[in-house]
Order: structure tokens, then C-alpha cells, then sequence
């Protein structure tokens, strides 16, 4: 167990996989996509393996958040590993099965009760820009680039992932992303709303922790019953509003609104149990 620099100690946890590693600093759980001689290009391990940590995580009640990113400073996820295309996608069986790992994975942080940020820098390209796209926040550096090559490969693109796309930057910048399959800079990324912020690459990590400790001070109650209830919003078929007002409920009848309400009077930070 070691140290970083803000004293948090480290605890690494198994992944399954080499291409995949996982640590817990106090209340923040990292995911790291570990293959950087191929700019982290997403094997099938990887695909699966994001479902099994994103539920490990989740399941320690002191994790307060989730934070992805890559291994070196070259990408964030360079897209799928097209090497194993041939073996693992190369027929219409062998492509539903691919698809279902990937519905999985992005499902699996886009349900997940921790917020999530996607820490990019790099390239962020096809799976990649899925991964993120289904993280609540994307902070990126100034030297990142974003794309999504489906119509270079002649890939038919799913649903759930386009709508994704959709959701965050509109059908007008989400055809011009599709269509033109080209590399967008991190400030065109910016001004799309593909991510939050853009930073000096020097000042990624550190935007990212300060991000991360202010999350981890808040109510985890608060901020898992607004992250449902904006994934409610976002429904098609409408918000079950039954669901969000038990949500709601419940913040209110927790013993952290009592913390709140009484750390507020006496003027000192609130200590949150999310309870």
C-alpha cells in the first residue's frame, strides 16, 4: 500500500486482466485502461472486465465517486482493438456477442448509483468515446482528440450509443461526428458540449482530483438521487415521477439533511455518512 501525494493511501484491487487496473484512494475509486502499447485500444477483457470493477467499486460504501482514464499520456481509449475484429466480429453471431459486452460495459457506468468522471487525455476514439460518453463528466486536456471512425470501417453504429451522442451534443453535431468520421480537437469537443472542461495537460489530473475531493465532501444521497433523476429526464417515454419523488424523500429523511442543516447553522464543513 502506498501513498500519493493529498495522503490518500492506495489499495490496489484485482481486474482479472493485466489490461486493466483498479485502485481505491479513500473515498475515490480509480479505473485504469492499462494497454498503452496500443493506445489502450479496448480487447475484449477490457470490455468485460469494466462491469465486474464499476460493481466492486460501487459496493464500498466509503467510494464516493469513480474516475476512468488511461494508462502513458499518448490516449484516454483509442477505440476497440481492431485486431480482434476478424475473430470477434467477424460474423453476425460474433458481432451480437461483441455488442452485448459493450452494451454492458456502458451500461454498467451509465446505471452505476457513483458519479463518474473520464479523465481524457489523448486520443478518445470509437469505444473510447463511448466509455465516456456513458461517465457523468469528461474533463480533457488541450492535446486530446475525439472521433468516431464507424463510417471508415463500415460499422453499423448502435442505437444506445448514438442516442448517447445525441443526448450530449444534439443530432446536428452528432450527424457531423458520425458522418465525417474525423478527429475533432479538444476545444471543438468544448464548444460541441462533448466534454466539460479543457485544460493545460500539466492541470488534468490536478482539475480532476480537486473535482473529485469536492464530489466525495457532498451528499452522497443528493448526488445519487440527481444523477437518477436526470437519467429519469433524459427517458423518451418520460420520467417515472413516482420513482424521483421516493428519491427526493428520501434525501430529506436522511440523517446527512440533519448534518447538513446543522453544519450549515454552526458554520462549519458537513461530515456526510450517506446515510
Amino acid at each position: 500500500m502506498t501513498t500519493p501525494a493529498d495522503g490518500a493511501p492506495v489499495r490496489n484491487l484485482p481486474t482479472g486482466t493485466p489490461r486493466m487496473l483498479a485502485h481505491v484512494e479513500g473515498a475515490v475509486g480509480w479505473i485504469v485502461f492499462n494497454n498503452p502499447e496500443r493506445h489502450n485500444a479496448l480487447s475484449r477483457d477490457m470490455w468485460e472486465a469494466i462491469p465486474r470493477l464499476v460493481a466492486a467499486l460501487s459496493d464500498e460504501p466509503e467510494i464516493r465517486l469513480i474516475v476512468l482514464r488511461g494508462a502513458g499520456d499518448k490516449a484516454f481509449i483509442s477505440g476497440a482493438d481492431i485486431s480482434e475484429f476478424e475473430t470477434e466480429r467477424g460474423t453476425p453471431e460474433a458481432v451480437a456477442r461483441y455488442d452485448e459486452f459493450v452494451e454492458q460495459a456502458t451500461g454498467a457506468l451509465t446505471s452505476c448509483a457513483r458519479p463518474t468522471i473520464a479523465m481524457i487525455r489523448g486520443h478518445c476514439m470509437g469505444g473510447g468515446l463511448a466509455v465516456a460518453l456513458a461517465c457523468d463528466l469528461r474533463f480533457a486536456s488541450d492535446d486530446s482528440g475525439f472521433a468516431i471512425p464507424a463510417a471508415r470501417l463500415g460499422v453499423g453504429y448502435r442505437a444506445s450509443g448514438l442516442k448517447a451522442l445525441v443526448d450530449l451534443v444534439g443530432p446536428s453535431f452528432a450527424k457531423e461526428i458520425i458522418f465525417t468520421a474525423r478527429r475533432f480537437s479538444a476545444e471543438e469537443a468544448r464548444i460541441m458540449g462533448l466534454v466539460n472542461r479543457v485544460v493545460p495537460v500539466e492541470t488534468l489530473e490536478g482539475l480532476v482530483r480537486d473535482c473529485a475531493r469536492g464530489i466525495a465532501a457532498n451528499a452522497p444521497l443528493t448526488i445519487e438521487a440527481s444523477k437518477r433523476i436526470i437519467h429519469e429526464l433524459m427517458r423518451h417515454d418520460g420520467p417515472d415521477m413516482a420513482l424521483c419523488d421516493a428519491l427526493i424523500e428520501r434525501c430529506f429523511k436522511s440523517v446527512d439533511y440533519v448534518e447538513g442543516r446543522r453544519a450549515f447553522m454552526a458554520k462549519r464543513p458537513p461530515r456526510f455518512t450517506g446515510k
